[in-house]
């Protein structure tokens, strides 16, 4: 079974878009998730979403050579995007936390056997909500299993206690994504066992394993690295065969205009709505 892979991150931290950005971003993507993103309070949450958006069809293209104005996504009962067009196998996922929105994507061969499937999410390694770890950790307990927190809280320093509970949450969120549920199931049923302990921004490791309900899941795969020190992020794959190797798939830092190059228009542009969007405001950063 061939199988290609994209990981993609956008810097959504040092793009501030301009008015021509939003333009002719917004003419490239379709109705319905043009009158999504208009919800958004925050530009912050706008911009994010708009990238994912952008990096979908980016994807798309290049992975398949489909044209632009030909790409057709729609959502299935779960609110998860797929690719409408016909005779296409792709699997992707989007997320964005912290400075970053980030896509991973992969085309398999049509008729496989165990069709590949993927997740991805990104975490900001800090912690700024004003009580100490430990209660922190009390608060969330219900959301790791006991082998979990045994690993979070066995790490010497606090911030390597941090980094081991956003590194543990990264992979619970990257296997709920990849099997849309969300959050809604047991996560304490959801039992991760780290491998490496050190994550890297241009190697991958794929050693940690997923307990589901007390047995080991065999046809799972975990990628994790660091886009940045202060980011990780984790990939969860269903299907793919034991011996690929995965360790080069680290996430590639790709440009607005990368995004839009070769885009043909699926819109009018909108200046009254890009103007509005201007008009709404940043969250206050720290």
């Amino acid at each position: 079974m061939a199988v290609r892979h994209v990981r993609w991150a956008f810097d959504l931290a040092s793009w501030r878009p301009t008015l021509t950005d939003l333009l002719l971003a917004t003419a490239c993507i379709q109705p319905e998730e043009k009158l999504r993103l208009a919800k958004f309070v925050f530009r912050d949450d706008f911009n994010a979403s708009l990238i994912g958006r952008l990096l979908l069809r980016r994807f798309v293209h290049v992975a398949t050579g489909l044209e632009y104005d030909k790409i057709e996504f729609d959502r299935d009962v779960k609110g998860k995007p797929f690719l409408k067009n016909q005779g296409y196998e792709v699997e992707f996922n989007v997320s964005h936390q912290g400075r970053y929105s980030v896509l991973a994507g992969l085309v398999v061969e049509k008729d496989c056997a165990a069709k590949p499937t993927i997740g991805v999410d990104v975490m900001k390694i800090e912690y700024g909500g004003g009580k100490p770890l430990g209660e922190f950790f009390r608060l969330m307990n219900r959301n790791f299993s006991e082998d979990e927190w045994v690993y979070i809280k066995g790490q010497c320093e606090e911030q390597e206690q941090l980094e081991a509970f956003m590194r543990n949450w990264c992979l619970k969120e990257s296997y709920v994504k990849n099997v849309g549920v969300g959050i809604t199931v047991d996560l304490r049923k959801v039992s991760f066992a780290i491998g490496s302990k050190e994550l890297h921004t241009k190697r991958v490791v794929c050693d940690s394993k997923l307990r589901l309900n007390d047995e080991l899941l065999q046809d799972w795969r975990f990628e994790e690295s660091l886009i940045d020190k202060d980011h990780c992020v984790a990939v969860a794959l269903e299907n793919i065969p034991a011996g690929e190797d995965l360790t080069g798939n680290f996430f590639e830092t790709v440009s607005f205009a990368e995004l839009v190059e070769g885009h043909k228009p699926l819109l009018a542009i909108d200046e009254n709505y890009c103007e509005d969007i201007i008009n709404k405001e940043y969250k206050k950063m720290k």
